[in-house]
């Protein structure tokens, strides 16, 4: 980044900055107006922001960038009236600023309360869908935060274009327009400026792919949150019901196999494979999935790909699953400690101890029993909306919401205290 990107990137940052110290005492009711008028004013500029998306768009295409891609980039008028919906459901819910999360008076009289205040600036990287920069925006808004955004250089006319509505909206409200901004800048110098703005920028969150989160982790002097990557596993117990299993793991890998709580790994006991594993391919088979398999898994079936070492890490986010027979609770789980990277997992069986050991030993943010590894979801949880899924184990973990966005102060109160 040359002399003069680099002060453009420290201007924003700061302003950035003195915005979250105007917007953090802000009542719930100044934020929520914002909101709505954001999501009106959304509404209103559709045709316009319609307009730049198409830009990006065409640019993807002459790309070559795969039709997939292209519709994660793409906004109409009826995806940008969702959004808009979307930032009337934050305005709804609760607001974490000031709730008291613990307190009591001390025995010398003190009153001690912890309560949540924002963390400040909040940096966010991520790839492909332009609806992310008005959903980071407005949880950051709602919890208190001034938002740094840094979209993927392929949406940048629509980024531009939704920030440029979202700060026009804040200029009639008592939010600081500058808590929403871009980062300036399409180059991945711009993304090392922001990485490492430690002094103005309190916390970094990276959404995307593994490529993106490992060279946030590695490059970052900001503190980061580390989200999203899931190699999630179904385990079918020893006692489980087949028809049970079989449902839950054709909803888990393939209602929507491209999101981070897909499963991506099944592990079979050995006393029920024979009457698993058949149903289970032909499920699997119908609805178009490759099962990568081991010897034992082949054994069932002649279309089964042999799995190798690299299967097992894979987080495929495609009709793609890997599978192994193992011999006990206690080698499935060793399986997902080796391979696993902490989302969610699964064990369906009729068994309760199998169920408390199975949740006592997997060290993963969301341990599902009888359920599919698709409810690891921020509205599934009744959380409303998310920033990510947070796969580490400081300061947020799962499903974040708004009370994540969040940090803690002590207040104390006396009436004259000095300590003795």
């Amino acid at each position: 980044m040359s002399d003069s990107e680099a002060e453009e990137f420290l201007r924003v940052a700061r302003r950035a900055k003195a915005a979250a110290a105007g917007l953090a005492p802000l009542p719930r009711a100044a934020k929520d107006a914002a909101l709505h008028r954001i999501a009106d004013a959304l509404v209103a500029a559709a045709p316009e922001i319609v307009k730049a998306n198409g830009a990006d768009v065409a640019r993807a295409r002459e790309g070559g960038t795969s039709e997939s891609m292209i519709d994660r980039l793409s906004l109409s008028e009826e995806r940008i009236a969702a959004v808009a919906d979307a930032v009337r459901k934050v305005a709804a819910l609760p607001d974490p600023v000031g709730e008291s999360v613990r307190g009591n008076v001390l025995p010398n009289g003190l009153d001690l309360r912890q309560v949540r205040v924002p963390l400040g600036v909040v940096g966010i990287i991520y790839e492909g869908r332009p609806n992310v920069t008005v959903d980071a925006a407005a949880l950051c808004l709602k919890s208190g935060n001034a938002a740094l955004l840094r979209g993927s250089s392929s949406a940048y006319e629509s980024n531009t274009a939704l920030v440029g509505v979202m700060q026009e909206a804040l200029a009639g409200s008592d939010v600081p327009a500058d808590a929403v901004q871009l980062v300036p800048g399409t180059s991945r110098e711009s993304v090392k400026h922001l990485m490492r703005a430690r002094g103005l920028v309190d916390v970094l969150i990276p959404r995307g792919g593994a490529a993106l989160i490992n060279s946030v982790v590695e490059g970052s002097t900001v503190p980061v949150i580390e989200t999203g990557v899931g190699n999630c596993a179904v385990y079918v117990d020893a006692a489980a019901d087949v028809g049970m299993a079989v449902d839950i793991l054709l909803n888990a890998k393939t209602q929507r196999p491209s999101v981070c709580n897909a499963a991506e790994t099944v592990l079979v006991h050995a006393d029920v494979a024979d009457a698993f594993v058949p149903r289970a391919l032909d499920a699997l088979r119908s609805a178009g999935v490759t099962v990568h398999g081991d010897d034992r898994i082949r054994s069932y079936g002649d279309d089964v790909v042999a799995a190798t070492e690299d299967d097992w890490h894979a987080e495929y986010l495609s009709l793609d699953i890997a599978a192994r027979v193992v011999d006990s609770l206690d080698d499935a789980v060793a399986h997902i400690r080796e391979y696993g990277s902490g989302h969610t997992e699964a064990i369906v069986t009729t068994s309760q101890p199998a169920a408390r050991r199975f949740v006592a030993l997997v060290d993963s943010a969301a341990v599902m029993v009888n359920a599919s590894t698709r409810f690891t979801d921020g509205e599934e949880f009744g959380f409303g909306a998310e920033i990510g899924i947070s796969t580490q184990k400081l300061h947020a973990r799962g499903p974040m919401g708004l009370p994540e966005l969040t940090s803690t102060k002590y207040v104390v109160t006396g009436d004259g205290h000095v300590r003795g």
